[in-house]
């Protein structure tokens, strides 16, 4: 038996085998302790990369279905001005019915009086009907900024970002402006509003035109000039609303567009021209012409209530998928990120005991050395 003290190959082996089982537990206790078997790309850099990618589409998908949340209950507030507006129609339909007949002809006055009166009440409906800023069914909800047609590349500090939109109907808005400083914004009905630039001063300034649902915001470096703004046209076109419910970009797969119509009594009438906006009680003739033409508004209001509840319904099922997706992938991560708490027990256990006993083994290598003491006697 040769015997030697300087190296010894018995000790270095166990403490080699000692300092794997140490790594191999640290990594037992790491996974146990955090739940997840990839807990740093070097554990499974392949694995991470998918359930990373998994987890950012259950995130996207999150805020998707929350998306679909808050449009059920946008869709819900014009629903129910909807609701009121068709309920309001047809008390109009029977104060026509009443001033139709002969027998009414002395009360004409007070029945057109009630007639004009709830017409207002549908106005103030409509106009007062918004989310969160956005008016819902004046006929202006999903008109966008048409930005390539509606910048004003020559003023440093105005572009399309600096043009805000709230309530505004389609139609081509041109600016005027003089060396004073006016401003006027000139709609379609070629109305006009008038606000002043202080030309002196070097910060942001915001321009609000709220009779058109339009403000400017000219940033710190706007440079006015009239011969720049003069002219500028800001293009709105009619759109429709549209809602982020799925977690890429692709228009038809992941996202709906809403039209919840125009219930504007310029808009409710027959579709020869007479409209709720000029109906009149005054007369029988009048009566009896506010019947049809009120009945046109009923089949309006019942159009837009058919696309509400269209869309609702179709909300539904998106919000539906969007939750069975969401679990799914859900488990697809977790297939691949989460840890088999029972199976990594069991390698926790063996390697605790070949920690204990490659300590021991250790120890006994360390020993076999001194039998050379037994041949110095």
């Amino acid at each position: 038996m040769a015997l030697r003290i300087n190296t010894n190959v018995a000790a270095l082996n166990a403490h080699r085998q000692l300092l794997g089982t140490e790594q191999r537990l640290g990594q037992n206790m790491e996974k146990l302790s955090s739940g997840y078997r990839i807990n740093k790309a070097s554990d499974d850099a392949a694995g991470l990369s998918v359930a990373n990618r998994l987890r950012t589409n259950i995130r996207s998908l999150t805020v998707a279905s929350r998306n679909v949340t808050e449009a059920k209950a946008m869709v819900a507030i014009a629903e129910g001005a909807a609701n009121q507006v068709e309920g309001i129609l047809e008390r109009m339909k029977e104060l026509a019915t009443q001033a139709a007949s002969d027998n009414a002809a002395q009360d004409r006055d007070k029945i057109d009086s009630e007639f004009q009166s709830l017409r207002d009440e549908i106005t103030r409906i409509v106009g007062d009907t918004e989310y969160q800023g956005t008016k819902l069914i004046d006929g202006t909800f999903g008109n966008a900024l048409d930005a390539d047609t509606s910048t004003a590349d020559g003023v440093t500090g105005l572009d399309a970002s600096g043009i805000r939109l709230g309530g505004v109907e389609a139609g081509i808005y041109t600016i005027g402006a003089t060396a004073g400083g006016a401003i006027t914004i000139t709609g379609p009905a070629d109305v006009g509003i008038e606000q002043t630039v202080n030309t002196t001063s070097d910060g942001a300034q915001s321009l609000s035109f709220d009779a058109l649902g339009i403000t400017l915001n000219l940033g710190e470096d706007f440079d006015y000039s009239e011969a720049d703004l003069d002219g500028t046209a800001i293009v709105v076109t009619s759109g429709t609303g549209t809602y982020q419910v799925g977690s890429s970009n692709t228009a038809a797969e992941d996202e709906i567009s809403v039209s919840l119509g125009n219930l504007q009594v310029s808009e409710l009438g027959s579709g020869t021209g007479s409209m709720i906006s000029d109906v009149s009680l005054a007369t029988r003739a009048d009566a009896s012409e506010a019947l049809s033409i009120v009945d046109d508004a009923i089949d309006a209001v019942g159009t837009v209530l058919g696309d509400i509840g269209a869309v609702v319904n179709r909300f539904d099922y998106t919000y539906s998928n969007l939750q069975i997706t969401i679990e799914n992938f859900s488990s697809s991560e977790s297939v691949i990120r989460d840890v088999d708490m029972a199976a990594e027990m069991v390698s926790f256990t063996k390697n605790q005991i070949l920690l204990q006993a490659g300590t021991a083994m250790l120890a006994q290598a360390n020993m076999s050395s001194q039998g050379v003491l037994s041949l110095m006697g």
